[in-house]
């Protein structure tokens, strides 16, 4: 009998608890916010860059440097399908000369034209160095799938620990425009490297410079475990200058690294000229204070920057003004990496790269499918039908 009392007792005070816990104070970051719509799920490799043309064709990157896998490394979602872009031939692994197919697809984007742009890393996972051809820009007309630009990465400007990240090309500066990439390194040797599509002249600019460096010591939070770079125990991908874009008229390049919450700018009509010295592009890059911690930025028309925050699950958004707000929020955002806007969407690939056996003790913690997924720019219109007008004619 008292033993019945007592679990009586028991069970009516843990009946109690969760009652006295929903008044308590939480966190308001735990809540998703805005909207988020999966556009496809992939299984197989990751996922990196992603690139949408102004005609709504949507374009994804599978990168070979992580995992040295035998899909496509570039593909276009075709009716919910991935079909290899812009050919079999080019997007598999071939035994062509690497100059002549696509290595490793890593970053990608679309010119003013409409044009695809991608950068071949040309790096393989379990394959030491990058072979001759293998690291490139390449320019494809989407409608016809012809190669329109390949451009080959050489020394110096390409090094053999380079990790061609990403790229934005400027069509107002140079007779065919110029390409500006981030080379976030695989190992220590970050920098941003500039490249004439015309001439193919190259430079790689910045490379000791603070803006393209990785912070050391640097801490991000990721799926709730604080991950630390440091050379001693790397639990973190170091990564020197990583997420680029340019402003609309393409006036100004914004660029970040990868270890680090700085935002950087600089003029592109000073980076793209091949004759200013090292000590002028120092001193014309501004630093526009901290911006969190991302992977990857996009940019719109109206000049807002779209960057991505793996510490918390969302997209930020940048605007002119410098101030910042969350364009949304939801614990499916794992690592967002590639980033691309449109009229009306934000697209992001999510690629749980922190996952990665590297990063927890030689565990693969990445949970296939992977995602791509988009939420509308702006929200909807807010409707009171009690505040309906009186449309004449109207019933």
């Amino acid at each position: 009998m008292k033993t019945s009392l007592l679990l009586s007792a028991g069970c009516a005070l843990a009946l109690c608890i969760p009652a006295a816990f929903a008044d308590d104070a939480s966190d308001p970051a735990a809540t998703p916010a805005g909207s988020l719509e999966v556009v496809a799920r992939f299984n197989g490799p990751g996922p990196s860059g992603i690139a949408v043309t102004p005609k709504g064709r949507v374009f994804v990157g599978f990168p070979r440097h992580a995992e040295n896998h035998t899909g496509m490394t570039l593909g276009e979602l075709v009716d919910g399908e991935l079909v290899p872009f812009p050919s079999t031939a080019m997007s598999l692994p071939s035994q062509a000369p690497v100059a002549q197919w696509l290595v490793s697809v890593h970053g990608m984007t679309t010119d003013t034209r409409g044009n695809l742009w991608v950068i071949d890393d040309g790096k393989r996972a379990g394959i030491d160095g990058i072979p001759d051809g293998a690291a490139k820009v390449v320019g494809f007309d989407p409608d016809s799938g012809q190669v329109i630009a390949s451009v080959a990465l050489k020394a110096p400007a390409l090094l053999q620990d380079s990790h061609m990240n990403d790229l934005r090309v400027d069509l107002t500066h140079g007779s065919k425009g110029t390409a500006y990439i981030s080379d976030s390194s695989f190992g220590t040797s970050p920098a941003l490297v500039v490249v004439d599509l015309a001439s193919g002249r190259q430079r790689r600019v910045l490379a000791h410079h603070v803006s393209t460096q990785p912070q050391a010591g640097f801490v991000a939070i990721l799926d709730g475990k604080p991950m630390r770079y440091d050379a001693r125990h790397p639990t973190f991908p170091v990564g020197g200058t990583d997420a680029i874009t340019l402003s609309p008229d393409s006036q100004t390049l914004y660029f970040a690294p990868l270890t680090s919450r700085a935002l950087y700018s600089i003029p592109t009509s000073v980076l793209s000229d091949f004759d200013t010295s090292e000590a002028t592009l120092a001193s014309a890059v501004s630093d526009l204070g901290e911006k969190g911690f991302a992977d990857g930025m996009a940019s719109d028309a109206q000049g807002r920057l779209y960057i991505t925050d793996g510490e918390h699950d969302a997209i930020l958004r940048l605007w002119p003004d410098g101030h910042l707000d969350t364009v949304v929020r939801d614990p499916r955002i794992v690592w967002p990496d590639g980033i691309a806007t449109t009229d009306k969407y934000v697209y992001v690939t999510l690629g749980q790269w922190d996952r990665l056996p590297g990063f927890n003790g030689g565990r693969d913690l990445r949970k296939p499918p992977y995602l791509l997924v988009r939420a509308p720019i702006d929200a909807p219109p807010s409707v009171d039908a009690s505040k309906a007008l009186n449309v004449k004619g109207g019933r």
